[in-house]
């Protein structure tokens, strides 16, 4: 099986930085696709839709090119979604609201070949339990971290662990927003061993 070059659908440097621990050479583009849900879709749907409309879309763009495609969706106990918050008012809203309640992040994942067009799909569900937080704690941590580019406005790598008392869910690099054990799952299908491939690498050097 001829190996392809991979390409990751997103201009995130979370994603990115995730990637980088496969140690696979990689390129970075961004797709532009439309992410307004559905009406009536579920949460699960949505983060499989849009993580397969990013590979998809820079298809054209990239013949030959294995094409990796994620999004993440927070979802409420009350169905509500968490995008990302942009600011600070509206990220005290959403840390507000998960205060002391459960989340669930679907991140969805795809890989798409170029050349058959042929798209590979799943979603990695994960569970957080979120402490009590009081209006302070929230103005605190928001002041110090800024995630307002991070949809539930934390960002788990860094302080924002602070904020939670449990995790459910078998890869916690889903919540950052690459499912990674889902995606080597994926690449070795397509005949890419991420060991093997650093180990090759490590003979060359």
């Amino acid at each position: 099986m001829t190996v392809k070059p991979l390409l990751l659908a997103s201009s995130s440097p979370y994603r990115k930085a995730l990637l980088e621990r496969l140690q696979l050479p990689f390129i970075c583009a961004s797709p532009d696709i439309d992410e307004t849900p559905f009406a009536g879709e579920t949460a699960e749907d949505l983060a499989v839709r849009l993580a397969e409309g990013k590979a998809e879309a820079l298809v054209g763009r990239y013949p030959g090119h294995l094409i990796i495609g994620s999004d993440q969706v927070a979802e409420l106990a009350d169905g509500t979604l968490l995008n990302k918050p942009g600011d600070h008012a509206i990220a005290q809203q959403q840390l507000a609201a998960c205060s002391g309640q459960s989340v669930l992040f679907h991140t969805g994942l795809a890989l798409t070949d170029a050349d058959s067009g042929s798209t590979w799909s799943l979603c990695e569900p994960f569970r957080v339990h979120f402490r009590d937080l009081d209006h302070e704690t929230i103005d605190q941590y928001l002041s110090v971290e800024q995630p307002y580019d991070c949809a539930g406005s934390f960002r788990m790598e860094g302080l924002g662990i602070a904020l939670f008392r449990a995790f459910e869910g078998r890869d916690p690099n889903s919540l950052i927003g690459l499912p990674l054990i889902a995606l080597v799952d994926l690449l070795k299908t397509q005949g890419i061993d991420p060991i093997a491939a650093a180990y090759r690498n490590s003979r060359r050097d």
